[in-house]
């Protein structure tokens, strides 16, 4: 989360599918199935890899980053003139060979196919709730990944939209620009920071506490106390589920002070004992 360097490669960069347990999620990547099967946390992942490619030199490329982004979510459908239902983008396969191949089968497409084959081929080695979870995203995959990416390319201005807080292209372009260069913003904390947390929360939920105090840190803006944080991409990193589901509801009462929960987002504060340790 911090080392936005090394979390772009683990959206271009396909992971090694294997299992070394029925508890081991890392075949997943940098994903979780809420991600693949709601398509939520994508403005994160989408954002990265954005930036990834608008800033390869010192003048941001907008339009490389609006290709790249396009080859990364495309689908191998039927080749069609309206921008409405074209989701093919085989024909950026020679710009971008690594997020798209010759066949229009985009990074994501290909990811989300490679994990239902590797549990379909390893279902003894995987969970029941694996499996399951995978037939559920196989079966409705390719149509609804479909109708997110013809919603990624609606208008920002258009006026015959009907959901006024979709995310679109331009929205994600907007925000690599504003935000810049990707970069390695990973530091170390004081001893007392580290003190306060090995004393008040349990040691499995230690390195999760350090990095919701690095992200503030790190990510408060300059008008406000408060930083959002993607819930969901930080399930992703921790492993599926145990961000939010096991150390977010009990672990951090004393680290940090959070508004609710909604779509996989919340805003948080730190708490007041460890903001005197700043």
């Amino acid at each position: 989360m911090l080392n936005e360097i090394d979390e772009f490669k683990s959206y271009t960069q396909f992971t090694n599918y294997c299992s070394h347990g029925k508890r081991d999620m890392s075949f997943l990547g940098r994903f979780t199935f809420d991600m693949l099967i709601k398509h939520i946390g994508l403005h994160r992942v989408l954002t990265i890899i954005a930036r990834g490619y608008m800033f390869e030199s010192e003048t941001p490329d907008i339009d490389r980053a609006k290709g790249a982004l396009q080859a990364w979510c495309s689908l191998p459908t039927e080749k069609k003139d309206d921008w409405k239902a074209n989701t093919n983008f085989s024909n950026l396969h020679t710009e971008f060979p690594g997020l798209v191949d010759k066949d229009g089968r985009g990074w994501f497409y290909r990811h989300v196919h490679n994990i239902c084959d590797f549990v379909k081929s390893n279902s003894d080695y995987v969970s029941k709730t694996t499996v399951s979870k995978c037939e559920l995203l196989k079966k409705g995959f390719d149509k609804e990944w479909e109708k997110k990416v013809i919603q990624f390319q609606v208008p920002i201005f258009s006026n015959t939209t009907i959901g006024s807080w979709i995310l679109r292209f331009d929205d994600i372009l907007a925000d690599a620009l504003e935000l810049g260069m990707l970069k390695n913003k990973d530091f170390s904390l004081s001893v007392s920071i580290s003190k306060y947390i090995k004393t008040h929360v349990a040691p499995s939920a230690q390195p999760a506490a350090e990095l919701l105090v690095k992200y503030f840190l790190v990510n408060k803006p300059f008008d406000s106390y408060k930083v959002v944080l993607p819930v969901t991409n930080f399930d992703a990193y921790f492993g599926n589920g145990t961000f939010s589901k096991k150390w977010l509801p009990k672990e951090f009462d004393a680290v940090i002070i959070r508004d609710p929960q909604s779509n996989g987002v919340s805003r948080y504060m730190l708490h007041e004992n460890l903001i005197k340790l700043i």
